[in-house]
């Protein structure tokens, strides 16, 4: 069986979304598909609408040690006020905003990598831990989130009826 190339194969899912919006709906010149970098496909640049916007991810360090589940989050920029952490049914969520302060006067950016704006992020936590010891500290732009874990009993038999 022959293998398509990777051109060939967006070519045919152009093809089939005019298939399924009609030739009037969809133009590739119009709307032009671009790739991430896991190859997957994207709206282009030019097409991204503010108020469609969700907010960021904000990306997680999850550990444990012997007696503790600890998650790290980078959080450079954001102020206590700014923050807001809970947890419930062994779900973490982590909310917040990160301010790029007063850019009233910016005409024109050449370069915008920087995410700012609203994130979250909930994280099922993957084990057990007593919700009402959970210590968050905030320091060096790194909040860091430690909970004390559920012992463990040994395993139970369970009876087969």
């Amino acid at each position: 069986m022959a293998r398509r190339s990777r051109d060939e194969d967006l070519l045919m899912e152009d093809e089939l979304t005019a298939a399924f919006l009609g030739e009037d709906d969809f133009d590739v010149t119009t709307n032009p598909i671009t790739q991430d970098e896991d190859g997957a496909n994207a709206p282009a640049a030019d097409d991204w609408d503010e108020e469609d916007a969700v907010p960021g991810q904000l990306a997680v360090d999850v550990y444990e040690t012997k007696e503790r589940l600890v998650v790290k989050a980078r959080t450079a920029g954001v102020n206590k006020p700014d923050l807001d952490v809970s947890i419930s049914d062994n779900t973490l969520s982590i909310r917040g905003t990160l301010s790029a302060g007063n850019e009233d006067d910016v005409e024109n950016y050449f370069v915008q990598e920087c995410y700012w704006g609203e994130f979250s992020r909930s994280i099922a936590l993957p084990v057990p831990v007593k919700e009402d010891e959970i210590e968050a500290v905030l320091k060096d732009g790194v909040l860091t989130i430690s909970f004390t874990k559920l012992k463990q009993d040994t395993v139970k038999k369970i009876q087969v009826l």
